[in-house]
């Protein structure tokens, strides 16, 4: 087990990884800005639940607004969206070309409407409104599901594809080298000869966001198996009456809910501004699951595990 503290080392390339913009539940304190994340996949940036505060911190960050291409909003309390009419403005104010999906609750559709259009601005940004109705898949590798929150929120999980490794020592017993791996990977078969004796599969990653939930099997479900669950952790267990009424979670959930689903790395995150010192909610989580956890802090970078 490892308890992780410090930011991680971005990479130059294609990354996976998560830039946690801020970290506080509910109101920003001196140490800590309202929520906001960005999940770099690849050529992909998903934007999860921008607070107060969000276009400053992806700049201080040193990501821009070019880099996000999708924008998932959990619920409508003003820790996890005040920060949309900024981010939205932004996207236009630097002619972000590529269309920029944002998902949310439908019940909360007036809500998005006031944000998306909160002040006079030059509109130039392509948003495509898709508002969620039920649980289950709602683009292309990411589905969603309903909490245990009492306002109306999701969860989110991205999920790859399952893919297939080549083995080198089973191209060699075939006679396949160099460009004609390439061909038999694009084509699947070459003389006689299929993908699946050359290869074993290989799971794709994954990455679960749950925000703003009491106890429920849905957040279980959506950190199934995942190598990085995001999820809120706002009280620590001397507290769970309080975070049951107000439809949180404690530390101790946390992880109790990363252990049931079999998660690969924990990150604890949405902090109540009543604790100082967050390193007690890791050794909390610590004593139900046993794989990595991070604390996030703001600006800290997270890498998906690799498979």
């Amino acid at each position: 087990m490892t308890w992780l503290f410090s930011c991680c080392t971005a990479r130059a390339g294609p990354v996976r990884e998560l830039i946690i913009l801020g970290t506080a539940s509910q109101v920003p304190t001196r140490q800590r800005s309202q929520n906001g994340y960005l999940l770099r996949w690849d050529d992909q940036g998903i934007l999860f639940d921008p607070g107060e505060g969000a276009q400053r911190q992806l700049m201080l960050a040193g990501a821009s607004a070019s880099d996000i291409t999708r924008i998932c909003i959990t619920h409508f309390h003003g820790d996890h969206c005040l920060g949309l009419p900024g981010i939205i403005q932004r996207l236009s104010l630097d002619k972000v070309a590529h269309e920029v999906p944002v998902h949310y609750p439908a019940s909360g559709a007036e809500y998005f409407s006031r944000l998306r259009h909160a002040t006079v601005f030059l509109d130039l940004a392509v948003i495509k409104d898709d508002p969620i109705v039920a649980d289950g898949p709602i683009a292309p590798e990411l589905t969603v599901r309903k909490l245990n929150h009492p306002t109306e929120c999701y969860g989110y999980r991205l999920q790859e594809p399952p893919q297939r490794r080549m083995v080198p020592q089973l191209l060699a017993a075939h006679g396949i080298h160099g460009p004609a791996v390439g061909k038999m990977q694009r084509e699947g078969t070459l003389d006689g000869v299929s993908l699946e004796q050359v290869s074993e599969p290989r799971p794709g990653q994954s990455m679960a966001f749950v925000m703003d939930t009491g106890w429920c099997d849905a957040a279980i479900e959506l950190a199934r198996d995942v190598d990085l669950l995001v999820i809120e952790s706002t009280f620590l267990s001397t507290e769970e009456s309080l975070a049951a009424e107000a439809g949180h979670l404690t530390a101790g959930q946390a992880g109790q809910i990363a252990a049931l689903a079999g998660a690969r790395k924990l990150v604890l995150t949405h902090f109540s501004q009543r604790y100082q010192d967050a390193s007690a909610f890791a050794a909390e989580a610590a004593q139900h699951f046993g794989g990595d956890i991070v604390v996030a802090e703001d600006l800290m970078r997270v890498t998906v595990p690799k498979r």
